[in-house]
C-alpha cells in the first residue's frame, strides 16, 4: 500500500466521499473562556461532531501559541484527538533556513504529531528538503493567498507577463522525490485558481477563503477541480464553529462541494476540458515549445510540438490515451492503426486503455521474412482506425491509409491528439479519400490553456494566433 502523505488523503477522500477540510481556529470570543482548555474543549467539540464529514481537520497553530505553554500543550492534545484515518493539517506557515526548517518538522511532526504542515516557498527549495523527507508527511507550498494584501508579491509580473503565483505552482512541483507536496490557493480569486490548476494539474490544493472570508464555494471548487473531480480541500473554519449545527452545516458544505464534482468535466469547463487537460500533459511532458522552428511540411511557426517525448512521461502519455479514447465511442473500427513512427507509443497507449488490438504499416516493406507492409495480426475487410499524434497536412495520413487499403482493409476514420491544420485543409484532403477526421483539440483551443498555465509570452502568444486562420 502506498503510505505516502497524499495516498493517504485520496483514500480519506473516498472513503468518506467529502473534500472538506474543518479548520480548528479557536478564535477569541469562539471558545467559552479565553483559555487553553477551553480552547481545547472548543476543536475537541468540533471533532467529534464533524469527523463523519472532514475529509482533513487543520489546527491554526497561532491561536494555540498565542495562549502559552499550555496553549501548545493544547494543540497537541486537539491533533492527538483526531481519528487516525483523518489527515490533520497543521497551518503554520513555516519555511527557513535547512536547519531551522528539520526543527519545525521535529515539532510539528514529532512533537505535536501533525500528519502535513504549510510553508512559505520563499526562501528556495533547500529550505523545505527537510520538511518533504518523509512520505508519509506532507506539505502545502503557499502559492495565492486570500488576503488582501496577497498581490502586493504573488501578482507582480516577471519577464514574459507571468505572475510570481504561477511561477511558483510551476517551480515548487519538482521539489519533492515523494508524493507529499500540494499547493495553498485561495478560493477568493477563482480565475487566479484556474490558471494555478491548468499548471498543477495533479497536485492537492488546500483552498481557503469560503465562510467568512466571502469566496463563493461553487466557482472555487470548479475552478480548482482536478479532471478526476478530486485534489481540492475546501478549507471551511469560523463558519462552521459559529453555525446552530455545525455537523448540519459540514453536511451541506461537503454536498455543495460534491454537487460541483458530480458534474461531468465538459459541464464544468465547458467546451474546453479535454484541451486543458491535453494542454496541461503536453507541458508536463515538454512536448510544446515556443520560438521559431522549420516544420515537416517546411513552412515556418513560433511554435512547436514534439509529441514524441509523450513516450518519456508516463503520466502524460496515459492522459493523452484516455483523451483520445473518450473519441472512440460514436467510431466502429476492428483495430487500431497507427501512423508509424511519432504515434507508436500513443497508440500503444490507447490500445492498452480499451483492449484493442493494434496494427502499423511499415514505411517500407520488409526486404526479409515475410516481407510485411502492415505488422500486426488482422484480417481482410476489417476496419481500422488510423491514430497519429497531430496533423498540419493529409499527407502522412493519406499514406498510411493507401497501405491499409492495399493490404485490404477499411479506412473510414482518422484521429489524432492535436489538429494544427490551417483552414480544415487536412480535413478536406481527408475526406477527398472518404475519410473523416476527429481531433482531442485544435491549436485555437490549446493556446488559451497554456496562456493561462503562464507558459507562454504574450509575444509568443501573439506570434502563433497570427499563424492560425
Amino acid at each position: 500500500m502506498d503510505n505516502s502523505f497524499c495516498a493517504r488523503l485520496e483514500r480519506r477522500a473516498a472513503e468518506c466521499d467529502s473534500l472538506l477540510c474543518v479548520g480548528l481556529d479557536p478564535h477569541p470570543g469562539l471558545p467559552a473562556a479565553p483559555t487553553a482548555a477551553a480552547a481545547g474543549r472548543f476543536c475537541l467539540d468540533l471533532i467529534e461532531r464533524l469527523a463523519p464529514y472532514a475529509c482533513a481537520f487543520k489546527p491554526n497553530s497561532a491561536f494555540f501559541e498565542a495562549l502559552g505553554a499550555e496553549g501548545w500543550s493544547t494543540l497537541r492534545d486537539v491533533i492527538a484527538a483526531v481519528p487516525d484515518d483523518i489527515p490533520v493539517i497543521l497551518d503554520a506557515k513555516r519555511g527557513d533556513i535547512a536547519s531551522t526548517s528539520q526543527a519545525y518538522a521535529r515539532a510539528a511532526f514529532d512533537w505535536l504529531g501533525a500528519d502535513a504542515l504549510t510553508a512559505s516557498p520563499y526562501l528556495g527549495s533547500d529550505s523545505l528538503e527537510p520538511l518533504l523527507a518523509r512520505p508519509e508527511r506532507g506539505l502545502f507550498v503557499l502559492c495565492k493567498t486570500s488576503n488582501r494584501g496577497a498581490d502586493t508579491f504573488q501578482g507582480l509580473e516577471l519577464l514574459g507577463g507571468v505572475p510570481l503565483y504561477l511561477e511558483i505552482a510551476r517551480r515548487v512541483q519538482g521539489w519533492s522525490r515523494h508524493n507529499n507536496l500540494g499547493l495553498v490557493v485561495a478560493a477568493n480569486d477563482p480565475q487566479a485558481l484556474g490558471r494555478v490548476r491548468a499548471s498543477a494539474p495533479n497536485l492537492w490544493f488546500l483552498v481557503p477563503g469560503v465562510g467568512a472570508q466571502g469566496a463563493e464555494l461553487e466557482a472555487a471548487v470548479e475552478a480548482g477541480l482536478r479532471a478526476d473531480g478530486s485534489g481540492v480541500l475546501v478549507n471551511v473554519s469560523r463558519s462552521l464553529a459559529s453555525a446552530p449545527d455545525p455537523a448540519a452545516a459540514a453536511a451541506a458544505l461537503r454536498d455543495a462541494i460534491n454537487r460541483v464534482r458530480r458534474r461531468p468535466i465538459a459541464d464544468r469547463h465547458p467546451a474546453h476540458a479535454d484541451a486543458i487537460r491535453l494542454a496541461a500533459a503536453l507541458w508536463e511532458a515538454e512536448s510544446v515549445r515556443f520560438g521559431s522552428f522549420t516544420l515537416k511540411s517546411g513552412r515556418q511557426s513560433a511554435l512547436y510540438l514534439d509529441l514524441r517525448k509523450l513516450a518519456s512521461c508516463p503520466a502524460a502519455l496515459r492522459v493523452a490515451a484516455r483523451l483520445l479514447a473518450g473519441r472512440l465511442g460514436e467510431l466502429t473500427f476492428d483495430r487500431l492503426a497507427a501512423v508509424p513512427y511519432a504515434a507508436l507509443p500513443i497508440a500503444t497507449a490507447l490500445a492498452l486503455e480499451g483492449n484493442w488490438p493494434l496494427i502499423f504499416p511499415r514505411r517500407e516493406a520488409k526486404g526479409y521474412g515475410t516481407g510485411a507492409v502492415v505488422e500486426g495480426v488482422y484480417h481482410p475487410g476489417e476496419v481500422a482506425l488510423v491514430v497519429d499524434d497531430l496533423i498540419t497536412t493529409g499527407e502522412s495520413k493519406l499514406e498510411t491509409i493507401e497501405k491499409l487499403r492495399a493490404a485490404g482493409l477499411r479506412v473510414q476514420d482518422v484521429l489524432v491528439l492535436i489538429d494544427r491544420s490551417h483552414q480544415a485543409a487536412a480535413a478536406g484532403e481527408l475526406a477527398a479519400a472518404n475519410c473523416r477526421l476527429h481531433a482531442v483539440a485544435t491549436l485555437p483551443e490549446l493556446l488559451p490553456a497554456w496562456r493561462d498555465m503562464g507558459v507562454v509570452t504574450p509575444d509568443q502568444y501573439q506570434a502563433v494566433m497570427e499563424e492560425l486562420p
